[in-house]
């Protein structure tokens, strides 16, 4: 067999040859792709839409979610069972061991370390990693990083004196109910309009602000059924 038949073989069947798509620039404004429409539903707009966000990028992607515990624990949940290794740092495993015990039908999907023992996951676009940090008001800063593939939600109950660097190098924060004094620092350090820190301290069980750069949502996270029958339901107060 020659050297071009084998390089063939190895490539499989050609298929037929066409001629590459064109189109003109004028037309370029109405070429759209689907963006966002994968990932971790975190719960639903004021119109009832879904939000999503992808944890699974190629980028180091940072995580802060000022709220409680049972938000979290949603997000750990749903975010393994898009196919995610979650990997829960934490003080309270007492907290955390029975979701661990529920994921995954009896698979180690969610796996429960102590604070700063959390191993090398190896995460891979085929196997990507979500690091969940629940190391209390003073987290240290964690060995474990995001990196490609390797996302991290940290979780503070309340503000505390980390919080501001956590708040400015965070690609994502989410802010449930907090007190008002709480509300006006965040609101001066994410940029937050007055009526949006002054909502801060009202907002119910389960809603939370999500912010990125410029962007804002108010978010309601609801349980499912499983979700409810597991946890309980939704409470900013652990």
């Amino acid at each position: 067999m020659s050297r071009s038949t084998t390089a063939r073989a190895l490539r499989g069947v050609l298929g037929p040859r066409h001629a590459g798509h064109t189109m003109t620039a004028e037309h370029l404004g109405a070429l759209s792709l689907p963006v966002g429409d994968d990932g971790v539903v975190i719960g639903d707009d004021a119109e009832g839409r879904p939000q999503i966000v992808g944890f699974h990028r190629s980028t180091p992607y940072e995580v802060l979610l000022i709220g409680g515990l049972w938000t979290a624990q949603v997000l750990a949940l749903r975010a393994a069972g898009t196919g995610a290794r979650v990997a829960v740092e934490t003080g309270r495993p007492q907290e955390w061991t029975r979701l661990a015990q529920a994921a995954g039908a009896g698979l180690e999907c969610i796996t429960l370390h102590d604070v700063g023992r959390v191993p090398p996951m190896g995460a891979t676009v085929g196997s990507p990693v979500v690091v969940v940090r629940d190391c209390g008001m003073r987290p240290p800063r964690g060995r474990v990083v995001s990196s490609p593939w390797q996302s991290v939600l940290t979780l503070l109950p309340y503000l505390s004196p980390v919080a501001p660097r956590l708040l400015r190098d965070s690609t994502m924060v989410g802010i449930q109910r907090v007190s008002p004094q709480e509300a006006g620092q965040i609101g001066r350090i994410l940029g937050l309009t007055k009526g949006e820190s002054d909502a801060l301290p009202t907002l119910a069980d389960g809603v939370t602000l999500w912010c990125s750069g410029r962007e804002r949502h108010w978010v309601l996270t609801s349980g499912t059924d499983a979700e409810t029958g597991l946890m309980g339901v939704a409470r900013r107060m652990d």
